[in-house]
């Protein structure tokens, strides 16, 4: 496995490359995340050994079966990228470093609460999820709610507000999530948020010259998901 992903890696980083390239950015900037959501810890593993840091899991639930396999792994981050249930948001701050759906003043008061408790003198580095996609399966708040939100988090002491994150609908077309990606950079923009996540396997190139900062990459570095 190590080998493949290895390989699978360095293709996604010349790609990211490319694309920082042609939009007139550092690729540097550009935090690859590699999805693991359903993949075992030995996937995790092996993208570590390729020299992935960042790892995005959807499930609190599945990520706590998963940590203890792990062992140590220097420098590794561990990104929350699915919706977060506020009566899970102890636990979330208890395994993961950054959390990137938040999407309510309800989940941030329960964040905040949790990391006042369990690291005491840190602040727990956080996204606000938005939703721009009409598709009702979508999690996220409303653009135009954005604004109240933002002023709560920036408001919690013992949360770091970095920046926004989306999911535009699937298309096999990458250009059809380019709307939605120019949106989010707007909208971080209009509020000094350096951090964007956005674009996944399908789209993750045409999301790095919209101004993304982290992709998520899941199929193309361990390849189709099977059901849990």
């Amino acid at each position: 496995m190590w080998e493949t992903i290895q390989q699978k890696v360095t293709e996604i980083r010349e790609r990211i490359s490319a694309a920082a390239r042609r939009a007139g950015r550092n690729p540097d900037e550009i935090t690859l995340i590699a999805v693991t959501k359903v993949f075992p810890a030995s996937a995790i593993r092996a993208a570590y050994e390729a020299g992935v840091r960042h790892f995005g899991e959807n499930y609190v639930q599945e990520f706590e079966r998963k940590r203890p396999e792990l062992g140590e792994l220097p420098g590794a981050q561990f990104h929350l990228i699915g919706h977060l249930q506020s009566n899970k948001a102890r636990r979330a701050v208890q395994i993961f470093d950054v959390i990137q759906t938040v999407d309510s003043v309800r989940l941030a008061r329960r964040l905040d609460e949790a990391a006042a408790a369990l690291k005491p003198g840190a602040r727990v580095p956080v996204m606000i999820e938005v939703k721009l996609s009409p598709e009702e399966t979508k999690s996220g708040i409303p653009p135009e709610e954005l604004g109240s939100l933002i002023e709560f988090v920036r408001g919690c002491a013992h949360l770091e507000l970095t920046g926004l994150m989306t999911m535009p609908p699937f298309s096999d077309d990458p250009e059809h999530s380019r709307p939605y990606f120019r949106r989010l950079r707007e909208l971080a923009a209009a509020f000094a948020l350096p951090q964007l996540s956005m674009g996944m396997s399908q789209d993750f190139e045409v999301a790095v010259e919209e101004g993304a900062t982290h992709v998520r990459i899941g199929t193309a570095l361990f390849g189709p998901r099977e059901a849990a």
